[in-house]
């Protein structure tokens, strides 16, 4: 456990803090998180969190808190960790919880630094916090949020509040996803849209049409069909940025950009076709089980909008309700419903929320528009 690598790397620095709460007998308070849960709360303050260079959060997916898009973290609140995490000086590691019982119950017991949940309405955020546990209440915008810390923390606690109050202006900025490179520019979200067709009677659906021949080939792709997904990613925007900080023709990712190797280069067309290509390649890899090639193109595109480990946790719920998880048209509608609580929060799901709706979307469109590029473009 986490715990027990934290206490053995704070005891080699020479700075642990063990602090006890009352033994096995105490127990989580009735209130917002319900009851039960035996609690040691050896965890640490502040300067220990700063000589680890790690802030462990402890949450539960969803969209105010934390989730995973395109294999990088999002949710308002994750945001706002990030940014305080910065402010001292270390790097945040989320550790996602299933019940808010278990959020409390590894609070306590040292498994974590900080813990929030889903914006509360204002009756239930003034409920008594559970035993041994501070809160740490702010607005973000309309929303009331609030944070725990242990009781212990009492440095950490001071330093939330002292942020909080500092950045009050600056929490909705702050909660979004910043758009900067690692050499601190700043990007504003863009989208200009093309023609979906550039000339029909040519056989031209965009100027990028070389690169589409050129790399489709290497992922085994008819070329209209990358060219319909550029179309769906940036409308043929070569320096398109997405609000997520997406970025280029075929919208890479900074991570996944490196990961393709086109670091710093995702505005250059040719070098995103070309990492969007190796992408798609992997990702017919990941999903090679697919024995049909043409059902494999609907997994492939809905990973490359969501991350594979949304389209694994939908397919395994699919399996899971007697639906063929090869098959996108019994899939497809488990995606729709995987920004739904009942959906996200089964036991099967390991990746958590995300907005299905637009990944089901995004494949269902793709696929259209391929259709009309095949009826209107030579090959």
């Amino acid at each position: 456990m986490w715990n027990s690598c934290r206490q053995t790397l704070l005891a080699a620095l020479a700075a642990a803090v063990l602090l006890s709460c009352g033994g096995s007998d105490v127990r989580v308070a009735e209130g917002v998180f319900g009851s039960g849960g035996e609690t040691s709360a050896e965890g640490m303050d502040l300067d220990g969190i700063e000589q680890t260079g790690e802030l462990i959060v402890l949450t539960r997916y969803g969209e105010n808190t934390y989730y995973e898009w395109r294999g990088e973290g999002f949710g308002a609140q994750y945001l706002l960790a990030t940014a305080y995490g910065r402010s001292v000086g270390v790097v945040v590691r989320v550790d996602v919880c299933h019940t808010d019982s278990e959020l409390v119950a590894r609070l306590r017991q040292g498994d974590g630094d900080v813990m929030f949940t889903s914006s509360l309405p204002d009756t239930v955020a003034e409920a008594s916090p559970p035993e041994g546990l501070q809160r740490v209440d702010f607005r973000l915008g309309k929303s009331r949020c609030q944070w725990f810390v242990r009781q212990e923390s009492s440095e950490l606690e001071g330093s939330l509040l002292s942020w909080f109050d500092d950045h009050e202006l600056d929490l909705l900025a702050l909660s979004r996803p910043q758009l900067s490179d690692a050499d601190g520019k700043t990007y504003v979200p863009r989208r200009q849209v093309s023609s979906v067709v550039r000339n029909a009677a040519k056989g031209e659906i965009s100027i990028y049409d070389a690169h589409f021949k050129r790399y489709a080939r290497q992922c085994g792709w008819d070329w209209r069909l990358l060219a319909a997904q550029a179309y769906q990613e940036s409308g043929f925007d070569a320096k398109a940025v997405s609000w997520m900080g997406a970025r280029g023709l075929m919208q890479l990712m900074p991570a996944t950009a490196r990961s393709v190797g086109v670091s710093g280069r995702e505005f250059d067309p040719e070098s995103s076709v070309q990492g969007a290509t190796r992408l798609i390649a992997q990702l017919s890899k990941h999903y090679s089980g697919v024995r049909s090639a043409d059902e494999r193109i609907n997994f492939v595109l809905a990973a490359y909008n969501a991350g594979a480990g949304h389209v694994d946790d939908a397919r395994a719920l699919a399996q899971k309700l007697g639906r063929n998880p090869d098959r996108w048209n019994e899939v497809g509608p488990i995606v729709l419903r995987m920004s739904e609580s009942q959906y996200y929060s089964d036991p099967v799901v390991r990746h958590g929320y995300f907005r299905g709706s637009e990944t089901y979307d995004y494949v269902n469109s793709i696929r259209s528009r391929w259709q009309s590029y095949k009826t209107k473009i030579k090959k």
